[in-house]
């Protein structure tokens, strides 16, 4: 059967200039899914995620609801970490956060939209945050200080989202219940509309999974370096670098000793995947 691009959701300008304009809090229908790599994604763009979590943190929600956003490098973990699996079978949203699975997409036939990153996602839904109601958010990860500063730039780029509260865990937090115990109290006592958790993949994802039934936030987004990005303390690669798909290289040549090893793995196995999913293309159908 010949692969064709079929868009369910075209790509958004949002990618350009940033979605600037509320979006109305209303219930929106499920969003659609697809079978893909061995996970479950939504396909949606930019403007469709934000929102969707803008309906959701307007309403009355018995449990959070986290996002996660695949890379190759996720979908390398994924291959063996039954854990980190788990994370994305009950996560409420997942958007392709790489444009590579973006690509591969639409040569096996069922395209992802576009490619929305945490790091736009984020800017996304404070820009839509209402004029009224606002948006409170809690930052939760980076060095110690970077959530103080990322905090400072919100309040003046973002005069409707309040940062609530900020904390940087100290490392090997995740086995600490007592540590895990104070940073629930923290977001509790804040009552969040969103909680931005930058504590790296698969940490994060394990983390939000674990505790959902605790965490007292509308919704979380797991949103790797963005608290970095929103603080400045890290830069991210120029526009025209992020949408030519080389936003990977930018990053390994800012940081090779941490990079540079983890993206030549992906290189070597992410081929691998997309021969298992061409071989299963059938599970590729949408789904309901």
């Amino acid at each position: 059967m010949p692969c064709r691009p079929d868009v369910i959701d075209a790509p958004s300008s949002a990618l350009d200039s940033g979605v600037t304009t509320p979006v109305p809090a209303f219930d929106v229908p499920a969003p659609p899914r697809v079978r893909m790599f061995g996970i479950t994604l939504h396909r949606l763009g930019l403007r469709a995620a934000v929102a969707h979590l803008n309906a959701w943190m307007r309403q009355d929600l018995d449990r959070v609801r986290y996002v996660v956003t695949p890379n190759v490098d996720h979908l390398v973990m994924l291959r063996h970490d039954t854990e980190f699996r788990a994370t994305y079978d009950d996560a409420s949203l997942v958007v392709a956060d790489g444009l590579p699975l973006v690509l591969v997409s639409r040569w096996l036939g069922t395209a992802l939209p576009e490619r929305v990153a945490g790091s736009d996602l984020v800017p996304g839904l404070f820009a839509a945050a209402d004029p009224v109601a606002g948006l409170r958010v809690y930052l939760l990860g980076a060095a110690p200080g970077v959530a103080e500063q990322a905090a400072a730039r919100v309040r003046e780029t973002w005069p409707t989202v309040s940062v609530v509260g900020t904390y940087s865990p100290p490392l090997g937090f995740e086995k600490d219940p007592v540590e895990n115990a104070a940073i629930l109290q923290r977001i509790a006592a804040t009552q969040p509309d969103l909680l931005i958790i930058g504590l790296g993949a698969p940490k994060q994802e394990k983390w939000v999974h674990a505790h959902q039934d605790a965490i007292r936030a509308k919704v979380a987004i797991c949103a790797g370096a963005t608290i970095d990005f929103l603080a400045g303390h890290k830069r991210r690669a120029p526009r025209w670098v992020q949408k030519s798909g080389l936003e990977w290289c930018y990053r390994m040549l800012s940081e090779p000793r941490r990079l540079v090893r983890r993206y030549a793995v992906d290189a070597w196995i992410f081929p691998q995947i997309v021969g298992t999913a061409w071989r299963q293309r059938n599970d590729s159908e949408p789904m309901s």
